[in-house]
């Protein structure tokens, strides 16, 4: 009989009777979960992790100035034999002292050695393949200073630096200054020619990079730089501190060598090279400034321009 055979393959595999059943849990399980959720909702889903990076980056609040997507808190290397040596015969904070294997040794880097080994500074020999990926391919002169991000000064903090002075007050400000190593040129003349401070704005200009610290040959390490939110009211601030505010503009009222004010309490807006000054800071200064030059010349580098002007200065006030 069917299914009472012995042979392979006809053995009934289970008992007979009846089968057990599902208990109603099948009709259970059809019923609907509701509408599918939105893509930003679903865990994993990349419009989710979208959704989650932007909720993180407005709880942090707005990045500060520096590069886009890169954090300006973030440390950098201060690279070159005397911007090296100035910070840190300047004290600046650092974190490690990188040199090159095989480096030719001068006073500079030998001075550099001293003053981290008596810091107690980690002095890091690497190999100079090594310091140029950690520099970018710069010219580093097989040595390099890991420095913090740089500390800016408040406006009012400088005002009050420089009317205790005991020589008459002389600030430079950057309007639309983007170039760092214009920058740091800048400082290198302001320091040169007795200047007591810088302003520059947070927005739409250069800051104190690693760059900028290169270029000034370290003496950003002995001027103040005091960073604003709005250039045009820190420059009405300076003028109720009773500072006179002189803007470089190719259409100047005047020339370079008959620049009022010289004398007295003053600030040098630097504006850049591509459009000058900016017209609310050009109507903000108390004068308007050319600088005399050839006709075959337009315009002048904003440092140059600067560095003209801070020695004109520096040369009517030892007259005077």
């Amino acid at each position: 009989m069917a299914g009472n055979s012995s042979r392979k393959g006809a053995v009934r595999k289970q008992k007979k009777g009846a089968t057990v059943g599902s208990g109603g849990k099948r009709v259970r399980a059809l019923t609907g979960k509701g509408p599918t959720p939105k893509a930003s909702e679903r865990k994993g889903h990349p419009a989710a992790r979208r959704a989650a990076s932007a909720e993180r980056r407005a709880a942090e609040g707005p990045r500060r100035r520096g590069a886009p997507g890169k954090n300006s808190d973030a440390p950098e290397l201060l690279v070159g034999r005397n911007p090296v040596a100035e910070a840190l015969r300047a004290e600046i904070p650092a974190k490690a002292l990188y040199v090159a294997v095989g480096i030719e040794s001068d006073e500079r880097v030998t001075d550099a050695i001293k003053l981290a080994a008596d810091r107690g500074l980690p002095i890091l020999e690497v190999s100079r393949a090594e310091l140029d990926r950690r520099t970018g391919g710069i010219l580093h002169q097989g040595i390099a200073l890991q420095i913090p991000a740089f500390q800016y000064d408040e406006l009012p903090d400088l005002l009050d630096l420089v009317a205790q002075s005991t020589t008459t007050p002389l600030l430079v400000a950057l309007d639309g200054v983007t170039d760092p190593r214009n920058l740091g040129a800048i400082i290198r003349s302001a320091v040169a020619f007795g200047a007591q401070g810088i302003i520059v704005p947070t927005r739409r200009s250069a800051g104190v990079t690693a760059t900028a610290w290169r270029t000034s040959a370290g003496t950003a390490a002995h001027i103040p730089v005091a960073q604003v939110n709005n250039l045009v009211r820190a420059l009405k601030d300076c003028q109720k501190a009773g500072l006179s505010v002189a803007g470089l503009d190719a259409d100047g009222e005047t020339t370079l060598d008959e620049l009022p004010f010289a004398a007295d309490p003053l600030v040098i807006v630097v504006g850049s090279e591509g459009r000058g000054l900016s017209r609310l800071v050009g109507e903000t200064c108390d004068v308007t400034v050319s600088i005399p030059m050839s006709a075959q010349a337009e315009s002048l580098n904003a440092s140059v321009a600067a560095a003209v002007t801070l020695a004109e200065v520096a040369r009517i006030r030892r007259l005077s």
